[in-house]
């Protein structure tokens, strides 16, 4: 597995070195969003994920700003909501983000969601441009089908490093991860403990006592141990987040992960049920 220069597990892909398991920080605000990216840092995470739509980019940065690690040694990705997606509205968003998140550049810029209204080549274009000035190391998309993702790849000048979507153990992705890997694009999962789901699952709860680990440690490390799987749970408290993390200390055998990928509906399609809805009102 391709590590960071500090050693993290991470993809590689597009010319970006992305750690395999990130901080998400969707409705995480105020001071506890500070808190918690602070903390993060000092207990080892190198990849902070964000986005204008959740309202806690200046929390996130004044929790880079108080950890003792240095910016270089961090990823950070932040996103563009649907209603910023024109070429101007994207450049002036994006100032605005490096702005509140107190930064010279992110790592990493997606398109939060696609827009059936707005050309996806327009708002790559004002990416690339954002890109090219400095402001921004690599871009990628949220949310995206895999006949999005293949018509946005055709149309951007420059790779497309990660498609952030929905992925946990009820949530099937082979369709899309296959298309990624095929494409040097690495899935980026976000909810991969499908909103606390896993903890009760018998499979996964079994299988963890096996290797003396927590259902939810057992869902995280069955992603990150996917070809070009990113994992980014999210998580406020010092003990979660030190859980969260230590998911590379074990693995689990191609019986584990086959048993886990083979899961059949139940639980799996009543979340999947519910992605429409949530999509409604909330940005993920």
């Amino acid at each position: 597995m391709p590590e960071t220069n500090l050693g993290e597990p991470a993809v590689e892909v597009g010319g970006a070195t992305i750690p395999k398991l990130g901080l998400g920080t969707w409705q995480n605000t105020g001071e506890q969003c500070a808190d918690t990216v602070a903390t993060a840092l000092e207990l080892g995470y190198r990849h902070v994920d964000t986005a204008q739509a959740y309202d806690n980019e200046e929390r996130v940065g004044e929790g880079l700003a108080a950890a003792d690690v240095d910016r270089a040694d961090v990823f950070l990705t932040t996103k563009v909501w649907r209603s910023n997606l024109r070429y101007d509205d994207v450049v002036d968003s994006v100032h605005g983000s490096l702005d509140r998140l107190g930064v010279d550049a992110v790592d990493l810029l997606l398109i939060h969601w696609p827009h059936p209204r707005v050309p996806v080549e327009e708002t790559l274009r004002a990416m690339a441009d954002l890109r090219d000035d400095g402001l921004v190391d690599h871009l990628g998309v949220a949310n995206f089908t895999r006949s999005q993702l293949a018509e946005a790849s055709r149309v951007a000048d420059g790779p497309l490093v990660t498609d952030q979507v929905l992925y946990h153990p009820f949530k099937d992705q082979s369709d899309l991860r296959a298309f990624c890997v095929d494409e040097d694009v690495a899935l980026t999962a976000y909810s991969p403990l499908a909103r606390g789901a896993v903890v009760g699952d018998d499979l996964l709860a079994e299988i963890g006592r096996r290797h003396d680990k927590t259902a939810a440690q057992v869902a995280l490390r069955w992603l990150v141990q996917q070809e070009g799987v990113v994992a980014i749970p999210k998580a406020t408290g010092p003990e979660h987040l030190a859980e969260n993390l230590a998911v590379f200390d074990f693995s689990l055998t191609d019986a584990e992960m086959a048993r886990i990928h083979e899961r059949r509906p139940g639980i799996g399609r009543r979340l999947r049920n519910l992605a429409p809805s949530l999509m409604r009102r909330v940005p993920f």
